[in-house]
């Protein structure tokens, strides 16, 4: 879904999405559709703004992403300070000249123990991990010929391991 995102195409990006709804959140299969509209929807009125203000925009379908969110599931969150949350750390990611990577990490720690109701500290590993993925996109992106294709499969890797680390946190005690 990075690579959707950073080569601007957002209707791949889409269809990923609906397709890791229906994973993570077992959204039914039309729903997840109307679900990953409302993600692309902030993702690229983000991607397009230049301002905290501008950003502050993606904001309405990012509660609503997340109220949709919250019927699929039995936990129950916060659904302002989840996207709240959400676009903080979309805003720390992009404004690399104000915040580090380690603020980063912090703000996907605070995002994800939102969440899943959760202790912050729970999350560090992922946060850690997806920080650094992160960091690995940014730096090759500004290399000459940009992100490669071997650059994105050590993203790929870095991804991977920082997801089947958050489900290790999130899976339920009896492993379902």
């Amino acid at each position: 879904m990075w690579r959707s995102y950073y080569d601007r195409n957002p209707a791949l990006l889409f269809w990923q999405l609906a397709g890791g709804l229906r994973q993570q959140f077992h959204a039914p299969f039309w729903r997840s559709f109307g679900l990953a509209f409302l993600a692309t929807k902030a993702a690229f009125v983000f991607k397009k703004g230049h301002s905290r203000a501008d950003y502050q925009q993606a904001m309405p379908a990012l509660v609503t992403y997340y109220e949709a969110i919250q019927k699929l599931t039995v936990e129950r969150f916060d659904v302002q300070k989840v996207a709240a949350l959400e676009l903080e750390w979309w805003i720390v990611h992009r404004q690399r000249d104000r915040y580090s990577y380690a603020d980063l990490s912090i703000a996907l720690e605070k995002t994800s123990a939102a969440l899943y109701n959760q202790p912050v500290s729970s999350f560090s590993a992922y946060a850690t991990l997806r920080a650094n993925a992160m960091r690995l996109c940014d730096e090759t992106g500004h290399t000459p010929g940009g992100t490669t294709e071997t650059s994105w499969q050590q993203i790929e890797q870095e991804l991977d391991l920082a997801w089947s680390t958050l489900h290790t946190v999130v899976r339920p005690a009896n492993g379902s």
